[in-house]
């Protein structure tokens, strides 16, 4: 994906674009936290995982909660499909019948149409977002009936590549930590963000390291 001049502006040292990017970070995080090199050692570079920002890309990970990939990737395709190109207006035009026949929930649907409908009017212009402060590009997300920190958070880091980016409030990295730390309990996400405050300012490869051992834990086979 070619990321716009403004991006390329904003962040010549904070945004990840390339593999090379995780690799920088996997080193300084590796050099710094005992956990970090651990994991690195185990499995390596983790993915880049960046997608395509916009109305596009917010809409994905709407699509995408609290869902398993593969049904995610189902529904995302019929919903590239039916609408055709995927524009805010093509979308608002879509009733909630045939919404629902691609299988996305109630829910999703008013979500979905508060995007379109903020974009279509103007209220969010997702080109201007990259020269924002991560604060004020939360902020105008979550201003978005229905988008919350989280969409937030997986914005920014994969659609935007904030180098320090994090999502305190994700059940996965929070069970990821509970486990590469030894708890019983995973964290909230508060104490899970003050947690993740000696991984700055390389948050982001910080959960993509963290995303990968989750994985990795829940594929082995029980002893």
């Amino acid at each position: 994906m070619t990321m716009p001049a403004s991006s390329k502006r904003r962040t010549a040292n904070a945004i990840i674009a390339t593999a090379s990017d995780i690799s920088k970070g996997c080193r300084a995080l590796s050099r710094r936290c005992v956990h970090m090199r651990a994991i690195h050692d185990q499995l390596g570079d983790p993915p880049l995982r960046r997608s395509e920002s916009g109305f596009p890309g917010l809409a994905r990970i709407v699509v995408g909660q609290q869902l398993s990939i593969a049904s995610a990737d189902a529904i995302w395709t019929r919903v590239k499909t039916a609408i055709d190109p995927l524009e805010p207006h093509a979308m608002l035009s879509l009733d909630e019948a045939a919404m629902r026949g691609l299988g996305l929930s109630r829910p999703k649907i008013r979500t979905l149409r508060a995007i379109a409908s903020a974009t279509a009017s103007g209220e969010i212009c997702f080109a201007d977002l990259p020269d924002l402060s991560e604060s004020e590009i939360r902020n105008r997300l979550t201003a978005i009936p229905g988008i919350g920190p989280w969409s937030a958070d997986i914005y920014l880091m994969f659609c935007l590549g904030a180098r320090d980016a994090f999502a305190p409030g994700d059940l996965a990295l929070q069970e990821a930590v509970r486990m590469v730390y030894g708890r019983e309990s995973r964290p909230g996400p508060d104490e899970l963000e003050a947690i993740a405050e000696r991984w700055r300012p390389w948050r982001g490869v910080a959960a993509r390291l963290l995303w990968a051992d989750y994985a990795h834990r829940r594929a082995r086979p029980e002893r």
